[in-house]
């Protein structure tokens, strides 16, 4: 049996898929904000960092230091944030990703946990399977009335569900 036809746990899978990784979700989380600020301001500053994820600035100056050691940020102490060359490529990879996660769900019909789910699958999800996922987003943009079928299928079982219960 291959290394793909093995069964692992969740924890497995993600260490599995670590083992390549520089990055850790968390740093691809404060990398990706720091694209999103730089992308409205051109620089972030550390306050206004940790205020947009709801951490603690020194939790925040922590992986700046560390980004900023791989070389995808540049930083200086009580100084504003930018991204170098490679951070913001990677920054661009990564808001793309989160993106067709969460359009994906929407077009699943996921709406209650749409930015709690995406945030969960975005940092697991393997390259090939993000592309299955792009190309299947943009069949719903090229065939609407495919997905105007599909929503209201989900609309119906929904309501009969919910007289069920």
């Amino acid at each position: 049996m291959g290394v793909d036809q093995q069964f692992h746990t969740v924890r497995g899978y993600q260490l599995l898929n670590a083992e390549g990784k520089v990055l850790t979700s968390g740093m691809e989380d404060y990398l990706e904000m720091i694209y999103r600020i730089c992308q409205e301001t051109g620089f972030v500053r550390v306050n206004q960092l940790a205020e947009r994820l709801n951490v603690r600035p020194s939790s925040a100056t922590k992986v700046v230091q560390r980004l900023s050691e791989l070389g995808l940020v540049e930083y200086e102490k009580y100084g504003s944030i930018s991204l170098s060359e490679q951070g913001k490529h990677l920054g661009e990879f990564l808001l793309s990703r989160h993106k067709t996660i969460q359009e994906f769900l929407g077009n699943l019909g996921i709406t209650e946990m749409l930015l709690q789910d995406t945030e969960l699958i975005e940092h697991d999800v393997s390259h090939s399977t993000l592309e299955y996922i792009k190309l299947f987003n943009q069949f719903f943009m090229d065939y609407p009335e495919i997905k105007k079928r599909y929503q209201q299928y989900l609309d119906h079982n929904l309501k009969q569900r919910k007289l069920k219960k």
